[in-house]
């Protein structure tokens, strides 16, 4: 018989059950909420996360009379997921690193009390449970740059997969063994040598600013961003591309100033009994700015993509800056369809790992028409652009170039009546630069990609297997830099790489400080000198137009280059001395030199 409330004739079960069904009907709505609904969100997060821990604290004071009432361990193992789940989406949405510290705490604590295990090869329902356990746990680790344990993930996952389709029929595990297979070719892709150092913004490692005065009316600092990218068979994990992953990372701060510090996260008594809180990384330091906040889009709708901006807009503070970074084809054939019988790995996954990061709309519409190349000048009107637009557009779909998931040029240029960093990474990145010169208030400030990727002597290098060059710059310079002359990982040694690491540094160091003395810096670059993740964005781009500019087998050839506008000044363009007298530099650094073209007169470093 049940055991009933004291004083209370209601079943101790039935209460509890009731306050499931409860967390779950919330759990429902947070789930579904799209990013462009932020005030609705974080009115709905703070209650389902009352709830859900209202939940907890009943079932850990009641534990056992709720085991005799027939609780079963994985029941239990399911709350502590969806709080896992609640934490890691917030995340998501606001890049509070102190709630992925907190999601890891209770997947840990899933893993290590094995909640799933009974009944793990007698019941299809816990198994899929249990691996859709694994691969949320997976993600978590990997944004919190917990490799060993997503190694370890990794082997348990795929080991569990095989263990399920000998006892199970073979069929129902066809889509967990995709998800396999691309954590496994997102791991070989972002490799240990791509990951030598942070991606974070590290005070120790990159370059500071804080002395200097810019010479601006105005500072702005980054608040929010718009990372998207998505081509034909990338690379990715769930909804996370690798180039998107890495510019998550790239906007983040490195806690501490170096690696993470052990520490116990912030959750108090609501954790789980028994969590390894002392093993667990916390990755929150209290003497550092909050991260900006980001949202991630895979396959955006543009009516989706424009009304997040416009809400990220409409509660831009004064001094805010928005960066957008667009990573997608603009070329017809490389936006077709997935060969997997129809069916792209994006619908499977919606099946398996849907979260409340998954706002995907498939989309129905016409062939793609064909493109033409770019020839036009900055400083069109809004007109010329639109009609500029249907051939010179930028496909998050499977639809080819036009219809709604395509982003123009003109789709932007309303919104810059607010500050825009806008970075694009595309075969077609050139048609973005109609948008200087036909703001609407505020001037933006673009990073191209270069329209060509450059013949790499590395022979086993493109887009599929490592990601973007360009955002391989601006993310990890000096990994793009050994790539492009043809060094592996395997092949550089770790005094070697901390020697170009302080070269570049130093290089970095001096760019800065000269531009923040320039009485001829663009006032657009000169009022974001001051936000430490722009200027390194900016100072790294410099360097991979310089790289690229001297790389012999494009050398003089402007299809293989980056662009900036606004321009920059004439003493920090490739053909600047002190800019080759960097390359250089850098080259000789790994015996390199002979695979520069360097016009200038430059004395050997």
């Amino acid at each position: 018989m049940s055991q009933l409330i004291t004083g209370n004739s209601i079943p101790l079960s039935e209460v509890y059950w009731s306050l499931v069904n409860k967390a779950d009907k919330k759990f429902s709505k947070i789930r579904d909420l799209p990013f462009y609904e932020r005030s609705r969100y974080e009115n709905y997060f703070f209650k389902v996360f009352k709830v859900y821990t209202q939940l907890w604290k009943f079932q850990q004071e009641n534990r056992q009379k709720l085991v005799e009432a027939g609780l079963k361990r994985w029941e239990i193992g399911e709350i502590a997921s969806r709080i896992a789940q609640l934490y890691y989406g917030h995340y998501m949405r606001t890049s509070d690193a102190g709630y992925l510290a907190e999601s890891y705490v209770f997947y840990e604590a899933i893993l290590t009390r094995e909640y799933f295990k009974d009944g793990l090869f007698q019941d299809l329902n816990i198994a899929n449970k249990q691996l859709r356990f694994l691969a949320r746990f997976l993600m978590v680790c990997l944004v919190l740059g917990r490799r060993e344990m997503v190694h370890q993930l990794v082997e348990q996952f795929r080991r569990l997969i095989d263990e399920c389709k000998r006892t199970f029929q073979e069929n129902d595990f066809k889509e967990w063994k995709v998800v396999a297979q691309e954590i496994v070719r997102f791991l070989k892709s972002d490799t240990a040598f791509m990951n030598i150092r942070p991606l974070r913004y590290s005070l120790v490692l990159d370059p500071n600013l804080d002395a200097s005065t810019p010479r601006a009316s105005r500072s702005l600092r980054l608040t929010d961003a718009i990372l998207s990218s998505y081509h034909y068979n990338e690379v990715k994990y769930s909804e996370l591309t690798l180039d998107s992953f890495r510019m998550l990372q790239c906007l983040e701060w490195e806690p501490s100033g170096s690696l993470y510090q052990s520490a116990g996260p912030k959750m108090g008594p609501n954790a789980p009994t028994g969590a390894s809180r002392v093993n667990s990384q916390n990755v929150t330091d209290p003497t550092l700015p909050p991260n900006p906040r980001k949202a991630v889009l895979y396959r955006p709708s543009i009516t989706n993509f424009l009304a997040l901006l416009a809400t990220i807009c409409e509660e831009l503070p004064s001094n805010g800056v928005v960066l957008i970074y667009l990573s997608a084809s603009g070329k017809i054939g490389q936006t077709s369809l997935s060969p997997l019988g129809g069916r792209s790995v994006t619908s499977v996954e919606e099946n398996i790992l849907r979260d409340f990061e998954s706002h995907t709309i498939k989309q129905d519409g016409d062939p793609s028409v064909q493109t033409k190349p770019s020839g036009e000048r900055p400083g069109q009107s809004l007109r010329q652009i639109s009609e500029d637009a249907v051939e010179h557009g930028l496909s998050f779909g499977s639809h080819g170039l036009t219809g709604p998931s395509c982003i123009y040029p003109s789709d932007l240029v309303p919104f810059t009546r607010k500050p825009l960093f806008i970075i694009i990474d595309s075969d077609n990145s050139t048609a973005f630069k109609n948008i200087c010169g036909a703001e609407k208030g505020e001037p933006a400030a673009l990073l191209l990609s270069p329209s060509h990727t450059p013949p790499l002597i590395s022979a086993d290098f493109s887009r599929q297997p490592s990601g973007s060059l360009f955002t391989i710059f601006l993310t990890a310079p000096v990994q793009a830099f050994c790539l492009l002359i043809g060094i592996s990982g395997s092949d550089i040694e770790t005094d070697v790489f901390t020697k170009a690491e302080r070269v570049l540094s130093s290089s970095m160091n001096e760019w800065a400080s000269t531009l923040a003395a320039s009485d001829t810096l663009h006032p657009v670059w000169s009022q974001i000198l001051k936000d430490p993740f722009l200027r390194r964005l900016l100072l790294r781009f410099i360097f991979c137009r310089a790289v690229l500019a001297l790389y012999t087998p494009v050398f003089n050839n402007k299809q293989n280059q980056p662009e900036c506008f606004p321009s920059l000044p004439e003493f920090l363009l490739p053909a600047a001395p002190a800019i080759q007298a960097a390359v250089l530099q850098m080259a000789n650094v790994f015996g390199g030199a002979s695979k520069f073209t360097l016009p200038q007169d430059i004395t050997m470093l």
